[in-house]
């Protein structure tokens, strides 16, 4: 009995530690998507939306198209309702949103409030069934909310408020509301279909992109102000390549292996991984080191994740002696979109 526990620990353990990898390795990708706006600033972000994910789509198309007929006779009305809603809020709405807070507000104000995300989720998470009670999580919100403000603080202190400010604050609450949706429901539903792998599941939510990036296209050339030289051209379908191949593709694949590795309160703290990544892209873009109050909030960042990684290291073996038919790390999610 004793070998037993020791080994479901150890197991709980390893698989615990994959998953901190894996949410680790998708806000190292997601953190590129910070760089675009300013990388390509003479395309407005309903064209950065639509270039991007007009890749990602076809890219997803060529690779799921041997496959097309076996996976989509395994989805349900309701499955592919959530593809779409999960593609719309996680992908097409959070990046337009971002892109705009990105231009308007600047990296650092966005990471601010995008790096609220964690907390948002975590509080809905701790609502499911077998969640990790949300008293038990205080200190790794606490440091959480910490980090964040040392963020924002360095973030806020230099440019004066302006229209343009205000209006890249309310795009980057918007994006934080648009991709909490996703966390949470991209969440359940991964638990829900065990019958559908985390590559699929990511090629059918590019392809859902793709179809409404093209829906896009329209409404972006009417927005986009003047023309623009062959050089711009390439340097924005280098940027929309990119960006497609490593975020839309390695980084949600990675996210999702993540979701399932991951009980829901969980999910929210790595997150952070985007935000702390973010900045230090948008560091060595700047050509500068980091402020006292951005190393600061790097480490209150970490102590967050850590904290919460133990929290959960203690509860899941519990969770587990009581259901032992579910693991439930992926079930605590698992209960619908």
């Amino acid at each position: 009995m004793t070998h037993t526990g020791d080994h479901s620990a150890a197991h709980t353990g390893a698989q615990t530690g994959r998953g901190v990898l894996c949410g680790a390795g998708a806000g190292a990708l997601w953190g590129l998507v910070f760089l675009a706006p300013e990388l390509v600033r003479d395309f407005n972000p309903l064209m950065l939306a639509a270039g991007r994910y007009l890749a990602y789509g076809v890219i997803a198309g060529v690779l799921i198209l041997p496959r097309w007929r076996r996976l989509s006779g395994l989805l349900s009305g309701r499955d592919w309702r959530a593809v779409f809603l999960l593609s719309l809020a996680g992908n097409t709405l959070y990046y337009v949103l971002l892109s705009q807070a990105v231009q308007s507000g600047g990296i650092a104000l966005t990471s601010l409030i995008i790096g609220f995300l964690p907390v948002t989720v975590t509080v809905i998470g701790s609502r499911d069934q077998g969640a990790v009670p949300l008293k038990t999580l205080a200190l790794s919100l606490g440091l959480c909310v910490a980090g964040v403000v040392c963020i924002g603080w360095q973030g806020l202190l230099g440019p004066q408020a302006s229209g343009r400010m205000v209006q890249g604050m309310l795009c980057a609450v918007g994006a934080l509301v648009s991709w909490t949706a996703y966390a949470v429901g991209n969440s359940r539903c991964l638990s829900r279909l065990r019958h559908v792998s985390v590559h699929d599941w990511n090629l059918l939510a590019g392809v859902v992109t793709g179809a409404q990036a093209v829906v896009l296209v329209p409404f972006a050339l009417l927005a986009q102000a003047g023309p623009h030289s062959a050089e711009a051209w390439g340097r924005f379908a280098g940027v929309s390549v990119g960006v497609a191949i490593l975020a839309s593709m390695c980084g949600n694949a990675l996210w999702n292996r993540m979701s399932r590795l991951l009980p829901l309160t969980m999910t929210g703290q790595m997150i952070l991984f985007e935000t702390l990544f973010a900045l230090l892209y948008g560091f060595l873009w700047e050509q500068r080191l980091p402020h006292p109050l951005e190393l600061a909030a790097f480490g209150l960042v970490a102590g967050s994740v850590l904290s919460c990684v133990a929290v959960h290291r203690k509860h899941a073996p519990a969770q587990q002696a009581s259901n032992p038919d579910t693991p439930c790390q992926i079930e605590i999610a698992g209960q619908g979109v």
